[in-house]
């Protein structure tokens, strides 16, 4: 598991290189529909990483994908809100970013511990 810390007005797609460089080669990637691109795509065939990605509405032929996979990304949404129960991270009071990320790993931590 990786995770980076990057600015509000930053697209989440933006990251997802990053993060892949961080971790080994998945078997499946699942994400919502804000990592439609073909690029992502492109760059998971090359290591042979199954895209569960749904479509977005602008794409003239849309990609299928695994229905059945996909419901399994609620447990995602449910680790992020698992996360906000916290205060500290879902108000963001640490001002240095390590501080910060410090925050979301004791809690990821301890939200896996339990």
């Amino acid at each position: 598991m990786a995770f980076t810390l990057s600015p509000g007005n930053h697209a989440d797609i933006s990251e997802a290189p990053a993060l892949l460089d961080k971790c080994p080669a998945p078997a499946r990637l699942l994400a919502d529909k804000g990592y439609d691109a073909n690029s992502l795509r492109d760059r998971l065939a090359a290591t042979q990483t199954e895209a569960v990605i749904p479509s977005t509405r602008s794409r003239k032929a849309p990609i299928p994908y695994d229905t059945e996979a996909y419901r399994d990304r609620n447990l995602i949404e449910r680790a992020f809100c698992r996360l906000k129960d916290w205060r500290r991270i879902a108000t963001r009071y640490d001002k240095l970013a390590i501080n910060f990320e410090s925050a979301i790993a004791l809690a990821a931590i301890v939200i896996w511990w339990t």
